[in-house]
């Protein structure tokens, strides 16, 4: 990559992506609140080793033209695959489903890894077959490539994932430059879908949306004891919080998954509407860094990954924290750049160097 090149990394971005990670490592470390389990595991030392070396994944990224990624999107596709494969039938099991693959010096959940590249590979595909727009053989087409990562993750079995991996596909089609018509037959087609593939989820699956539908405000366990310390939980924050590390509800874990799942709500608790107004900033801030760098983007297949991973980061912002209110069921979706979770991170990052990749060709 040429010196002058970097006149055009976009600093604004890594910016807050950097104050965003410094402020969720400081969150881990408040909630983990004194668990032996999570301070023998050296959560938040790990988060840090994951998040520098996410960052120097975004530097190597940034190095590459983006375009080497879609020479080997087919191999990502076919080695995700196969990963996905393992994890399904012989992967680590938690919270009802096999999503994690010990590879022996870390437990890696290659459904994360999944999401960037589902974005690599129809970014490519949609920028390739750009005339073919409205064709349905070529829709159908671009579906099956989607579907093929789906399935093997919905056998795990993980839904929301599966449901990221189809909203990005969706939205990239929707970039490509999709007829409406077109679009309101895909939601009528997806709302029929949804509608009866709910005998075919996993018992779990179904607890969680019986859960949302049906409340117990009295439960003392289980799902429905997590969402509801996680809205007393929010709620007790008012708007400046209970002051770093002294959210009783945080620190006296009544709230469960505090570190991932539920870290908005200790954030509330801890920050109060202020701290959490500034972070869901810094979130919408890096999503429009990344459409301005799509905008500005040399062409079309730089901008398409742009729009994939503002897409992937928005859907899971708008999930998670409508699951910590309340408002949406249940979820592992984590929270960008601030939910523990090496894998994650890792793909988000590696994410935000595809972007930076293109944000520093874009006047070349």
């Amino acid at each position: 990559m040429r010196l002058e090149s970097w006149r055009y990394f976009d600093y604004w971005l890594i910016g807050a992506v950097a104050i965003l990670i410094v402020f969720s490592v400081a969150m881990i470390n408040s909630s983990i609140a004194g668990n032996p389990e999570l301070i023998d595991n050296n959560t938040v030392q790990r988060q840090i080793i994951f998040a520098l070396i996410g960052f120097v994944l975004i530097i190597l990224t940034t190095m590459y033209d983006y375009h080497f990624w879609s020479t080997i999107g087919r191999v990502m596709y076919v080695m995700i695959a196969f990963f996905l494969g393992l994890v399904a039938f012989g992967g680590e099991t938690a919270f009802g489903s096999s999503r994690w693959l010990d590879v022996g010096f870390a437990v890696v959940q290659p459904s994360e890894l999944a999401k960037i590249t589902i974005i690599v590979v129809m970014a490519d595909f949609f920028a390739r077959n750009l005339e073919r727009i409205g064709e349905i053989p070529w829709i159908i087409r671009s579906s099956i490539l989607t579907a093929g990562l789906v399935v093997m993750i919905l056998i795990q079995p993980d839904l929301s994932t599966s449901i990221t991996l189809m909203v990005i596909w969706a939205a990239l089609l929707f970039a490509s430059g999709l007829k409406w018509k077109h679009i309101v037959l895909f939601i009528v087609v997806a709302i029929v879908l949804i509608s009866v593939s709910y005998p075919f989820l996993a018992d779990y699956q179904k607890q969680r949306v019986t859960n949302f539908l049906f409340t117990d405000d009295e439960a003392r366990y289980g799902e429905q004891y997590n969402v509801n310390q996680a809205l007393i939980t929010i709620g007790s924050g008012g708007w400046l919080g209970q002051g770093y590390g002294q959210g009783t509800q945080v620190q006296l874990r009544f709230l469960k998954v505090r570190v991932s799942d539920f870290i908005f709500a200790s954030i509330a608790h801890e920050m109060g509407f202020v701290g959490t107004f500034i972070m869901m900033g810094l979130l919408f801030f890096v999503i429009y860094r990344i459409l301005y760098t799509a905008r500005n983007a040399r062409d079309s297949y730089g901008a398409l990954l742009c729009y994939g991973v503002a897409t992937l980061i928005a859907f899971q912002t708008i999930i998670n924290i409508g699951m910590n209110l309340k408002l949406l069921p249940v979820t592992g979706l984590p929270l960008p750049f601030i939910s523990q979770g090496g894998s994650s991170l890792l793909s988000i990052l590696l994410g935000v160097g595809l972007v930076e990749s293109v944000a520093a060709r874009q006047k070349i």
